[in-house]
């Protein structure tokens, strides 16, 4: 057999891999519905942790304040801020009793580490559900606290929710990021919907806070200073104790980078952290993304050589219409659909960094938490 029929028949496998994966896979949570459940009226301790944000809090804070809840206090958490931080936050407190100050002064041990300031303020807060957001993170609406509070009961004891990014017009940065930021939602949706949870965003989720103590905190990766969202959920969300909620009154919106060196500084501390995660999913993301890498150069190397080219041209073809109705749905659901118009472009784009990120990484760490 020639090398050209190897490679063509890889190619047949590779797409059969992908198609599997857009319709039975993602397939679950395109054709879910935001479920119909009552709301819940219990107490919520919502925790940011800011470090040098106090711009942000100005600008985001009132929109956390002036949620739809009965009872919910925040616990607003400055980790050794040397701006003006933590004089913003003194400043909605006089105002609001609801609010609580956790002001953590650098220590040597856990020197820029997030991770020890967020786990002295889930233990300074006074109630068992925890809702986490970041400092430059805005709710859509009122209700957001209601929405991801009514997906828990006696066997949910964490929520994973959707935290997007603004739109900025004529900014191909912006919608690279946003494109990222779908496809990684629908992933961790979707594989959560299989009863195989693996992360969650700190821009928008919520666990509880007996969750968090049973698990021993983030004693089991406090020496990896990022992870604070995806890589604690990694460790201890299971099959039956983990929900989604991507209703859009539950959204969260944030301002994306600007400016490409600091998105893509961003990209490396996230993927560094990837590495920590479960074997199994470490195993299962490797592998989507091999596939997905294999499919365009296999695509490029045998239309270029014109093998079999109608039906690579066909494959390639079923391949993309398949993708672009998932993603239209996905991106519906996830007020992206500006989105889809640049799909193929996009995922080629962003394959091709993380690759870069990938070698970037092996040859030096990025640097993590401000």
């Amino acid at each position: 057999m020639q090398i050209l029929d190897i490679l063509f028949y890889l190619f047949l496998g590779v797409v059969f891999s992908q198609v599997i994966l857009y319709v039975f896979v993602y397939g679950k949570f395109i054709f879910k519905k935001p479920a119909q459940l009552t709301a819940c009226e219990a107490p919520v301790s919502v925790i940011i942790c800011a470090k040098n944000e106090a711009e942000n809090l100005k600008r985001f804070l009132p929109d956390i304040i002036h949620q739809n809840h009965p009872v919910f206090e925040i616990v607003l958490i400055n980790d050794s801020s040397n701006d003006d931080t933590l004089e913003v936050m003194k400043t909605f407190a006089e105002q609001h009793a609801n609010i609580k100050i956790v002001d953590v002064k650098a220590v040597e041990t856990f020197w820029g580490n997030k991770k020890y300031a967020l786990t002295l303020g889930i233990k300074a807060a006074k109630h068992n559900l925890l809702l986490f957001s970041d400092a430059d993170c805005k709710p859509v609406s009122k209700h957001w606290i209601r929405e991801m509070l009514s997906h828990f009961n006696g066997q949910k004891s964490i929520v994973l929710g959707f935290g997007g990014h603004t739109k900025v017009k004529r900014s191909l940065l912006n919608k690279l990021i946003r494109f990222e930021t779908l496809t990684t939602a629908v992933r961790y949706f979707s594989f959560a919907l299989h009863r195989m949870p693996y992360m969650g965003v700190g821009r928008n989720m919520a666990y509880k806070k007996e969750l968090f103590f049973d698990a021993n905190g983030f004693i089991n990766h406090m020496r990896v200073k990022s992870g604070d969202d995806d890589l604690f959920i990694n460790q201890v969300a299971t099959p039956g104790n983990t929900a989604i909620c991507f209703s859009k009154n539950s959204f969260t919106a944030s301002p994306p980078k600007t400016n490409f060196k600091e998105w893509l500084n961003q990209k490396r501390r996230h993927i560094t952290t990837a590495s920590y995660y479960r074997f199994k999913h470490k195993i299962l993301l490797a592998l989507i993304y091999a596939f997905q890498v294999q499919f365009w150069l296999l695509a490029t190397l045998l239309l270029i050589v014109s093998h079999k080219w109608q039906i690579v041209l066909a494959l390639v073809l079923i391949r993309l219409s398949i993708q672009y109705i998932v993603f239209a749905l996905a991106a519906k659901k996830l007020n992206s659909k500006d989105l889809i118009v640049l799909l193929p472009f996009l995922e080629i784009f962003l394959i091709s960094i993380q690759l870069f990120i990938f070698i970037t990484n092996l040859i030096s760490k990025p640097i993590h938490w401000k």
